[in-house]
């Protein structure tokens, strides 16, 4: 890679917000939890092999709160409608069409943190 290349993408983490949002044992597995950052509301997902997940906390369909979703794997089915949105990168499974915006969570010493 180019050295004009890796300055970028440093800078591009650097501007990168990242925000504590709790600690993994407040993240139940395979269940969802709502947490506001700012004007954002996000739904944070802890699944079964401790992976942990942040999408936008509104399914495109009609709105329903994904927190309160069902999660199986690395998808949350939107507890409205039955919707099934990858955590991955918040795509919804066809037929259906959508997607939600993800957010980078990671965890470090027992703390979650996602970048905005």
């Amino acid at each position: 890679m180019a050295k004009q290349d890796q300055t970028s993408m440093q800078r591009e983490d650097e501007e990168r917000m990242k925000v504590e949002v709790g600690t993994l044992e407040q993240l139940p597995k395979r269940l969802g939890k709502c947490v506001r950052v700012g004007n954002r509301e996000l739904a944070l997902f802890r699944t079964s092999d401790d992976q942990v997940f942040a999408v936008e906390n509104r399914c495109p369909h009609r709105g329903g709160d994904l927190s309160q979703g069902i999660v199986s794997g690395e998808f949350v089915f939107c507890p409205l409608h039955d919707w099934k949105i990858c955590l991955k990168d918040g795509r919804v499974q066809a037929p259906d069409e959508g997607c939600v915006k993800t957010y980078r969570a990671a965890v470090k010493d027992g703390l979650v943190y996602v970048e905005l």
